[in-house]
C-alpha cells in the first residue's frame, strides 16, 4: 500500500509530513520516558523482520491481486505505540530511499497510512483493551486479526481521501473507495493470521516482550531473551533472502485497485519541479530499486536486497536508539 508520488498534490504531502512528524516527535518523548534500554535489540530485529516480511507479496485468490505485511499491529503488540511507531518510520524510510518503494514526496502519507493507524489505533484501542486483564492464545488472534483489519481498511481509506484531496489523478472517489477497501479486508485478514503466528510465538518464548501483558505475565518464558531475538533475526534473514524469491508477482492491493478503475498499470508523475526533484533524489539514493540490480531481473538481485535490507534496518534502528538517546531518560532525584 505504498503510494506514489503520482497520487499525492505537493500540499497534501506536506501535510502529511507535519502530521507524521508532529507523531514521531512525541514517540521519541515518549520512548525516552520508558528508559527500557532492552527494547533496542528489538526495535532492529523487528524492524528488520518487517522489513522481509513485506517483501513477500501473497496471492489473494480469485482476484487477480495480491498483499503484503504492514507490520504496525504486530511492531506496537512488542515495543508499544511509540517505539513501534518510530520502528516503522526506519522500515518505510529505507525502503523508499534504498529501494525506490513508495514515493518519496509521498512518505509522509505512507507513514501516516501504514504506520499511525497500525500502532496508535491498533495498541491502544485493540491490543491493550483486549490484553487488559492478561493475554491467551485466543486473545492474541483476536486482537491481531481484529487489529489487522480495522487498522488496513483506515489506513486504505485514507489513500482514497489524500487521492481526492490531491485533486492531481483521475481517480473517482467512490469507486477507488469500492475498489480500495474489499480488496484490503482480505490481506487485513491474512496479515491478522501472521501478526498472530509470531506474537503467539513469542508469548511462547519470552512472554514479557508483549506490550502491556508481559510485566504482569506469571508465565515462564520457554527461551532465553538472547535465543527469541536470534530466532526472529535469523527468520527475517531467511524471509527477506530466501522465501521473498517466492513472492506473488501479481499487483499490490493498491495497484491493483488504481488499475481496476483507470485501467492502467501505473499513473504519470505530474510535470512539475518538486515531482522531478523527488524522483531524482530517489533515483540517485536507490542503489537496489524495486529490490533488484539496476537494469537487471536475476533472482539474486532479491535475495541481495532482503538480506541487506535487512541489515540495513538493524544498524539504523539501533543506531538511531543511541543518537536519539530512546529509553535514556535521566529521571529527577526526589
Amino acid at each position: 500500500m505504498h503510494m506514489a508520488d503520482a497520487l499525492v498534490a505537493p500540499v497534501v504531502a506536506g501535510t502529511m509530513y507535519a502530521a507524521s512528524a508532529g507523531a514521531a516527535g512525541y514517540s521519541i518523548y515518549k520512548v525516552r520516558q520508558e528508559d527500557n534500554q532492552k527494547k533496542i535489540p528489538v526495535m532492529g530485529v523487528m524492524g528488520a523482520f518487517v522489513f522481509a516480511a513485506q517483501m513477500i507479496n501473497f496471492t489473494i485468490p480469485g482476484t487477480g491481486s495480491s498483499g503484503h505485511l504492514c507490520g504496525g499491529m504486530m511492531l506496537s503488540a512488542l515495543l508499544g505505540p511509540w517505539g513501534g511507531f518510530l520502528t516503522m518510520i526506519g522500515v518505510l524510510l529505507i525502503q523508499c530511499l534504498f529501494f525506490a518503494d513508495g514515493g518519496l514526496l509521498a512518505l509522509g502519507c505512507n507513514v501516516w497510512n501504514m504506520a499511525f493507524y497500525g500502532c496508535f489505533v491498533g495498541s491502544l484501542l485493540i491490543w491493550r483493551p483486549i490484553m487488559k486483564k492478561g493475554a491467551s492464545r485466543l486473545k492474541i488472534i483476536l486482537a491481531s486479526v481484529l487489529g489487522c483489519v480495522l487498522t488496513l481498511q483506515m489506513g486504505a481509506f485514507s489513500v482514497t481521501l489524500e487521492t481526492m484531496l490531491s485533486g492531481v489523478t483521475e481517480l473517482p472517489f467512490k469507486t477507488f473507495v469500492a475498489a480500495m477497501q474489499p480488496i484490503h479486508l482480505a490481506i487485513g485478514l491474512v496479515e491478522g493470521l501472521i501478526t498472530a503466528a509470531v506474537l503467539l510465538f513469542v508469548n511462547e518464548a519470552r512472554p514479557e516482550l508483549l506490550w502491556g501483558v508481559g510485566e504482569a505475565s506469571k508465565k515462564e518464558g520457554k527461551l532465553s531473551f538472547g535465543w527469541t531475538i536470534g530466532i526472529l533475526g535469523v527468520l527475517a534473514l531467511l524471509i527477506g533472502g530466501g522465501l521473498s524469491l517466492a513472492a506473488s508477482s501479481l499487483p499490490d492491493g493498491l495497484e491493483w485497485a488504481i488499475a481496476r478503475v483507470t485501467g492502467l498499470e501505473e499513473l504519470e508523475t505530474a510535470e512539475a519541479v518538486i515531482y522531478a526533484g523527488a524522483e531524482k533524489v530517489q533515483s540517485t539514493t536507490s542503489f537496489l530499486p524495486d529490490y533488484a540490480f539496476k537494469g537487471s531481473e536475476s533472482a539474486v538481485g532479491t535475495t541481495v536486497s532482503g538480506i541487506v535490507g535487512a541489515l540495513i534496518v538493524v544498524a539504523v534502528m539501533v543506531g538511531s536508539a543511541f543518537l536519539f538517546r530512546y529509553f535514556r531518560h535521566k529521571k529527577k532525584q526526589s
